[in-house]
């Protein structure tokens, strides 16, 4: 069977999968507080596996994820708020429209985060090592000061009002986007030249590997996807606030992939769910 055909099916089946999950979550067939939790994992599972791109197979160690997530979450929100309603009532308002105007705006808050990223990258990843860490922690905690100073996104009071999303299909396709998304950069020449870096850099550079510009490209893919996770938070509860983004918030991804490996995707996808329920 070709590898496209093949590829096709288990797309086809995984979407299936999530549709018939989805309806029995909707269909309130199981306790509203284990959906909950259970979609939150899904939200945690896209954070962890897209920073894990980052310091797992890049080998930087990078601590502002939660801006990137805060990014693209706040940008995702204004966008829902001030157009994604628009967008969706002149598609007719039905669930077409609404699955248009949240693909719209999970794009939005993706590449708005991954310009963030391109921002924060281009001048930091000339940096290791603990330089890194502090340059990336920093453009996290400058993050929430932005966003407690505009108003048009609702300041220190937090930004409500957004449409809200409790859809586990979403969710969870998200996080399967981002898994198939970092395996599949990971496996690639791109990869191989991410994890030469990650092994050794000086190596890495006199066999003619541009390592700015690898750890730029994977910072923004990194950045943009933690801004997909920032976007299905948005719109799972309706609410933003700053304080969600604080650096406990990074530290607590990093964690995540920690806990379950570096360097380990399926680690960072037990990491992500073990830690997400944990607390409860």
């Amino acid at each position: 069977m070709p590898r496209y055909l093949r590829n096709l099916i288990i797309g086809l089946v995984v979407i299936g999968v999530l549709v018939g999950l989805d309806f029995v979550f909707q269909a309130g067939i199981i306790n509203p507080y284990y959906t909950r939790i259970l979609m939150l994992c899904g939200i945690s599972i896209t954070l962890a596996v897209s920073l894990n791109l980052i310091n797992g197979f890049t080998g930087q160690f990078s601590i502002g994820h939660a801006g990137f997530m805060a990014v693209g979450a706040y940008s995702s929100a204004y966008f829902s708020v001030n157009y994604g309603m628009n967008l969706a009532n002149s598609l007719g308002g039905g669930k077409l429209g609404w699955v248009v105007a949240l693909l719209v705006t999970t794009i939005v808050g993706a590449v708005v985060a991954g310009i963030a990223g391109l921002a924060v990258g281009i001048p930091s990843l000339r940096l290791r090592g603990d330089y890194l860490a502090i340059v990336t922690l920093g453009f996290g905690q400058i993050i929430v000061v932005f966003l407690n100073n505009i108003e048009a996104i609702g300041g220190a009071r937090g930004y409500s009002g957004i449409p809200i999303v409790k859809s586990f299909f979403w969710i969870f396709l998200i996080a399967v986007l981002t898994i198939v998304i970092v395996y599949n950069i990971v496996n690639s020449a791109f990869g191989r030249a991410l994890i030469s870096i990650r092994e050794d850099e000086l190596a890495a550079e006199a066999m003619g590997v541009n390592t700015t510009r690898y750890k730029v490209m994977a910072f923004v893919i990194s950045s943009a996807m933690a801004g997909a996770g920032g976007v299905l938070l948005a719109h799972f509860d309706g609410y933003l606030n700053p304080k969600s983004f604080e650096f406990i918030k990074s530290f607590e991804i990093l964690i995540m992939i920690i806990l379950g490996g570096l360097g380990s995707i399926v680690g960072s996808v037990i990491g992500a769910i073990v830690l997400t329920i944990l607390p409860e």
